[in-house]
């Protein structure tokens, strides 16, 4: 089991039809978003809610878990003591986290509680959930000041435990968005506001997650939101998921932006296709080289091989560029660097630009051990790739590709790659390959 799926969420109190009293009625189409979401949960029926509010403690360099077994708490302080929230805690679930934590060194756990009662980011959601359905335990995550991509690594961790423990996990990122939307609003207007919902809309509606970590500091700052954390842990929970996305509603009308957006695991990503995609699409954005995230299988970590990634826009081949051998001290770094390679240092091709990025495919050949075979013979174009070398001149071409069905064609190809004549003396190497990708 793991995360089964997500939902982006806002969390106006007055939504509460007891708080409201008639204002939720201005904010139907976030009520009714709503209420489809807690329908979604209830015939998910999952074991554990994890819950990321902003409203939670927050410490500057530190993600606080909530102790306990349960947690408790009421709409008081918004004039409806009588609406209570009680909700048992996923007591091994925040253990285990906490204990993944510290062992990766992370700076997330238990300590540091103030106030034990659950926050309105937390009873807001929950109260739409427990009209429809009862029968799950708590995980409730605080945020931080650290940078946006240790809350996606906390959400990396949030779903290894998940898959540790066999749970079957609903992720809810409970925040509303700008606060600057109208001068009549109670925080007034800036011209950031406005252009923050568009952008977040336009990238949780379609699930474009690598954006989140892209967004200035200063936007986020300036437009007031208070959700972009919790979206980010989402999105880190949900890494390597390919997921069916739906934008339910936004609404605006008191001067805050409210959004929610659903987010249904359709199956796993390749891990190796992933990766590549997010190393390329940061590097082309941003110029910087990501580090190895957290949550990838053990063979991209602990292991070395070659890798050679090759991208293709619209069926025709925009770049390759991979290492016979192993030279990254991972392989995960080795699919990092080649992905890279591929979209910027190709000298078949111009860089891959921005504009391009939603017209790729990725794939990715991790080469076994190579072994000289004595002629043609023992070659097969399907089966195995070749390496031809005289000297310190080297070719080498993957199996498998389109259009190439002989070994003699295989063979010219990775003479003419290593500028080899084709009445040299040469000599022959097999490998074979596992192909991520299309």
């Amino acid at each position: 089991m793991s995360v089964a799926a997500a939902y982006m969420v806002p969390h106006p109190p007055l939504i509460v039809p007891e708080v409201g009293r008639g204002q939720e009625q201005d904010i139907a189409g976030t009520v009714e978003a709503y209420r489809r979401v807690a329908e979604e949960i209830a015939s998910i029926r999952p074991d554990t809610i994890v819950v990321a509010s902003p409203h939670v403690v927050m410490h500057q360099d530190y993600f606080h878990i909530s102790p306990g077994t349960e947690a408790a708490g009421d709409f008081g302080q918004f004039g409806a003591a009588q609406v209570k929230i009680e909700v048992p805690y996923d007591t091994e679930f925040t253990d285990e986290l906490a204990e993944l934590a510290g062992r990766e060194g992370f700076p997330a756990g238990t300590e540091g509680e103030r106030q034990r009662e659950l926050d309105h980011g937390t009873m807001v959601p929950l109260y739409f959930v427990n009209e429809r359905y009862g029968g799950y335990r708590l995980v409730r995550i605080g945020l931080s000041g650290l940078p946006l991509a240790d809350h996606y690594r906390l959400g990396a961790y949030i779903r290894q435990v998940a898959e540790r423990l066999g749970r079957k996990v609903v992720f809810i990122a409970s925040g509303d968005l700008s606060h600057y939307l109208r001068e009549e609003g109670p925080y007034g207007y800036r011209k950031e506001g406005p252009e923050y919902d568009r952008k977040i809309m336009d990238i949780m509606g379609r699930a474009d997650f690598g954006r989140l970590l892209e967004m200035p500091e200063e936007l986020l700052w300036k437009a007031g939101e208070c959700g972009h954390r919790s979206f980010t842990v989402m999105a880190g929970a949900l890494e390597g998921d390919a997921v069916e996305a739906s934008r339910l509603s936004y609404e605006g009308p008191f001067g805050v932006g409210y959004g929610v957006c659903t987010y249904h695991v359709t199956g796993r990503q390749d891990a190796y296709v992933n990766l590549a995609r997010h190393a390329l699409e940061t590097y082309i954005r941003t110029g910087e080289k990501i580090e190895v995230p957290a949550g990838l299988p053990d063979e991209m970590t602990k292991q070395k091989a070659g890798a050679f990634v090759s991208l293709k826009k619209r069926g025709v081949l925009r770049g390759c560029i991979g290492t016979i051998q192993g030279v990254q001290p991972s392989l995960a770094e080795e699919v990092i660097e080649n992905a890279i390679s591929a979209g910027v240092r190709d000298p078949r091709f111009q860089p891959v630009t921005e504009e391009e990025l939603t017209d790729l495919t990725y794939s990715v050949d991790v080469l076994g051990t190579a072994e000289e075979i004595e002629g043609p013979e023992m070659l097969n174009a399907k089966r195995y790739g070749v390496i031809v070398s005289s000297g310190w001149r080297r070719g080498l071409l993957l199996p498998n590709l389109e259009g190439i069905d002989t070994v003699e064609e295989q063979i010219d190809i990775a003479r003419q790659k290593a500028g080899i004549g084709g009445s040299e003396r040469v000599k022959l190497e097999r490998f074979e390959v596992v192909r991520h990708g299309g």
